[in-house]
């Protein structure tokens, strides 16, 4: 590690404690030249996920989106902000280890389906029926009698 203050590339670590709720390292750091001391943090390198969307365009993944759609979904409903920011860091954790740098929204919209199901059914039905674009009752009903089969 390069040293800010004298430009020496060489320095030895002092002290290394996690840092940001074990999202990364911070380092103290001393110069073997000049002796000053720095810190440095250490962070996973995580590459930019494209979405691509129904018309076919691209964007980067937006994980704020994920959660306002499914803040949207659980409203007036008893679920918890916590539980709906754990489920949007876990769906961009699972995205971010599938190695796959393109990802549909039918994929990230069935995984957010997914775990609104096992957290709050009203929730789902309401994300489900934006999502999939419910055209009448009828499909409506279908998702309904999807949901109480799987009970």
């Amino acid at each position: 590690m390069k040293c800010p203050f004298c430009g020496y590339n060489e320095s030895k670590v002092i002290d290394s404690r996690p840092a940001e709720e074990g999202a990364s390292i911070r380092r103290r750091r001393e110069c073997l030249s000049c002796a000053k001391r720095f810190t440095t943090y250490e962070t996973v390198e995580s590459l930019p996920i494209v979405v691509i969307k129904k018309d076919g365009s691209r964007q980067s993944f937006d994980r704020a989106k994920v959660l306002r759609g499914m803040i949207r979904a659980c409203e007036k409903r008893p679920v918890a902000l916590a539980d709906l920011e754990r489920i949007a860091d876990e769906i961009e954790q699972e995205l971010q280890n599938s190695m796959e740098r393109e990802v549909r929204t039918e994929v990230i919209g069935e995984k957010v389906m997914e775990r609104l199901r096992d957290t709050d059914e009203v929730a789902y039905v309401r994300f489900a029926s934006v999502y999939r674009q419910f055209k009448d009752i009828g499909t409506f009903m279908q998702e309904l009698n999807k949901l109480l089969a799987q009970k």
